[in-house]
């Protein structure tokens, strides 16, 4: 049956109780409507921005239900543009990103600035004059394994983190976040057992016994070598190339808010900071310019690795796809109830690419249109653990239009108003 586009960049949750927001707009220049809504809110911002490499990145997206099966078709669409017409050109955006990124944080406001050897000595004296030498708290040094070989020099396998606070009041819990005891550094202490039972390690020093209880928590320093980089078959890739392990996120959240703290990323990529937020029970602000980063980051919010839906409500805005497609769907009217049916989808790009039937849809909702504002009832996306979509949803009747969104693998976001089979 056919159906009618209708163009919603606004869309939320169907019970109104939101966690995050996810934003399709290039930073900085979005800072004024950003500062409006969220000047002064936010507890921790998360940045992994370009790093001026020359290089223009891709995504890995899979096509169809084929595509999340072995040596099936993909797709490398762009993820992001990494060069710049010059040095001052990338330090200028940079700057605007961190004098909006203070002026978005609350008072006791942490930022962790995520970089390479590329623009480290330039953006750590950019850090120190936005943020003030004073209130800067660590370079924290991620290490890894991963990575290429070099022969003319060492092998670069670090990244750097640099961590600042917007004022000397800030919170910080490095409680929150203990680690696993490393026993490699502790095998030249003496073992024994106190009169409790508890085991322990000592050492003399100045003639006096320090004592290390096994049971004792342990928390990191400022060199992680304990979070390994993403293998290429790791269950958590989404095809974003440099897309970071949720283990180093859940860290930096756990060690730097609270829960129902706000955490900001602005360059949201694969949508790692959100994830992170969301299961720790913090609320989120993710922006980012690219569809496809919107695209994939609401998919890991909608659902959990083992294809189980989550119960993470977010809003999302984002600008439409092009009225360019047809669009199939049945909607039968029951009496508390309505079932919605995907039968076809095809559009201007779809048909160039050579795909047929639903291919190239990633996922796709039921909901209603209230004004202007799209609210989502079920949804279905394909991921590795769902590889073929539900074509059939069933929804509960709620005031306003039975509406569907499809978003094709492109990461373009369409909303059709289909009619009702009586």
């Amino acid at each position: 049956m056919s159906c009618t586009y209708i163009c919603c960049t606004v869309e939320k949750p169907m019970n109104g109780e939101s966690e995050g927001t996810l934003i399709q707009k290039r930073v900085p220049e979005s800072a004024k409507a950003l500062l409006s809504r969220f000047g002064g809110q936010v507890q921790t911002i998360y940045l992994d921005p370009p790093f001026n490499t020359g290089r223009h990145f891709d995504m890995k997206v899979r096509v169809g239900e084929e595509g999340y099966r072995k040596g099936s078709p993909s797709m490398q669409l762009p993820a992001y543009d990494d060069r710049w017409p010059s040095k001052e050109a990338y330090l200028g955006m940079m700057r605007e990103t961190l004098e909006l990124s203070r002026a978005l944080l609350k008072k006791e406001g942490t930022i962790f600035l995520h970089i390479d050897s590329h623009m480290y000595a330039h953006l750590r004296l950019l850090m120190d004059d936005v943020f003030g030498e004073n209130n800067f708290l660590n370079e924290i040094i991620w290490s890894y394994q991963s990575g290429g070989r070099a022969r003319s020099y060492f092998p670069r396998k670090h990244d750097i983190i640099l961590f600042y606070a917007k004022s000397r009041s800030y919170f910080f819990n490095l409680k929150a976040v203990p680690v696993a005891r490393n026993e490699t550094r502790s095998n030249h202490m003496r073992r024994a057992i106190d009169e409790n039972g508890r085991s322990y390690r000592a050492i003399m020093s100045g003639g006096k016994e320090y004592r290390y209880y096994d049971d004792d928590p342990t928390y990191p320093g400022d060199v992680w070598d304990d979070i390994s980089h993403l293998q290429q078959k790791d269950p958590q890739r989404t095809g974003y190339e440099t897309q970071k392990p949720l283990k180093l996120l859940d860290r930096i959240v756990k060690c730097a808010t609270q829960e129902g703290d706000l955490v900001c990323d602005l360059f949201v990529g694969s949508g790692t900071t959100a994830v992170a937020a969301a299961q720790l029970g913090r609320r989120f602000l993710g922006v980012d310019q690219s569809p496809l980063s919107i695209s994939v980051t609401a998919k890991r919010l909608i659902q959990q690795p083992d294809g189980q839906p989550q119960k993470i409500g977010f809003d999302v805005e984002a600008p439409c796809g092009p009225d360019d497609c047809s669009v199939e769907v049945d909607v039968y009217p029951a009496i508390s109830s309505y079932t919605v049916r995907l039968i076809q989808f095809e559009s201007e790009a779809t048909r160039a690419a050579g795909f047929s039937g639903l291919d190239a849809v990633d996922q796709w909702s039921a909901g209603f249109v209230q004004g202007e504002v799209y609210r989502a009832c079920v949804s279905s996306v394909r991921s590795a653990a769902t590889p073929a979509i539900q074509t059939t949803l069933e929804m509960p009747v709620c005031a306003g239009e039975p509406c569907v969104r499809i978003v094709d693998i492109w990461g373009n976001r369409r909303f059709y108003l289909p009619q009702r089979r009586y």
